[in-house]
């Protein structure tokens, strides 16, 4: 054996240990980088901070069970509709094995939480949409599920509620998913004939069918810093109206400036202002102003 051999070896070896050191001083999870500044932090520490980075300010996405937690009271939220289960109606290749995986995945039975409870003592009805399932898109049981919510909160007579992140409508399903659309919309306008309270909070993304649906139709439509909102994509746009975008096109400061929008709120600050609108729309609502 030549001596080259000897420390080539060990080199490997040593390199291996270094690894192995690594892995374990570094625990998968710990730590997590920001997408949008790319400073690295302790994941407990975002998580503290509502999923906002300490350094720029950047909203990373929430699941719809985080978003719950941080923003109803305390043990007051009650889910409808988790017994729904998608089908197949179109045949599309392995769908619903992709959509059990995310079920798996995210403990949701599809892409929306729907429920109600109480955001600082009022009873509200909510949806809340959740990107890490099939990327939010909506397909007929998330259509349906946000329909029967919204129906709710009509028979209760309480304001309504959603937080929208979704790539729109949910190709495997067709026609069908685009149904929910027009669905939606006409709970929406049965609850707006009865004098009630609809609250839009779009979140980063919120594109398609659900941006040009039920997302803009609020009596509130509001948004979080640089939520990406809007129907096509921006190549798509382009390369119709042949002209070049402006770099913030699409973003939630750009439709508030260009009067798409009634606010965009801090995570920090949504509860508080949320809580706000609501009691002053609620019969017999105080407000300390």
């Amino acid at each position: 054996m030549a001596i080259r051999d000897i420390f080539s070896k060990n080199k490997k070896k040593t390199g291996v240990l270094i690894e192995a050191r690594n892995e374990k001083a570094f625990p998968e999870g710990l730590m997590s980088k920001c997408p949008e500044c790319r400073k690295i932090h302790l994941t407990k520490e975002v998580e503290q901070n509502l999923k906002v980075c300490p350094n720029c300010q950047h909203h990373l996405k929430m699941t719809a069970q985080e978003r719950i937690n941080c923003f109803l009271d305390e043990d007051s939220f009650f889910s409808f509709d988790d017994h729904l289960q998608t089908i197949n109606p179109l045949q599309f290749p392995a769908y619903v094995e992709k959509v059990q995986t995310d079920v798996l995945k995210t403990g949701l039975n599809e892409a929306v939480l729907t429920g109600e409870g109480t955001l600082k003592g009022e009873l509200v009805v909510v949806a809340v949409m959740d990107s890490h399932f099939r990327m939010g898109s909506m397909g007929s049981v998330v259509g349906e599920k946000i329909t029967r919510a919204i129906e709710r909160a009509t028979v209760l007579r309480v304001p309504f509620i959603i937080f929208t992140a979704s790539g729109g409508a949910r190709m495997q399903e067709g026609v069908l998913s685009l149904m929910q659309m027009a669905k939606t919309s006409v709970a929406l306008k049965r609850h707006s004939e009865e004098g009630l309270l609809y609250i839009s909070v779009m979140t980063h993304p919120t594109t398609g069918g659900v941006s040009a649906s039920f997302a803009s139709i609020g009596d509130y439509n509001i948004a979080e810093p640089q939520a990406l909102i809007g129907f096509a994509g921006r190549r798509v746009i382009e390369q119709t109206v042949r002209e070049k975008l402006p770099d913030d096109f699409q973003t939630a400061e750009f439709l508030l400036s260009h009067g798409q929008l009634d606010a965009i709120f801090h995570r920090h600050e949504m509860r508080d202002k949320l809580a706000t609108i609501v009691k002053l729309h609620v019969k017999g609502g105080k407000v300390n102003v």
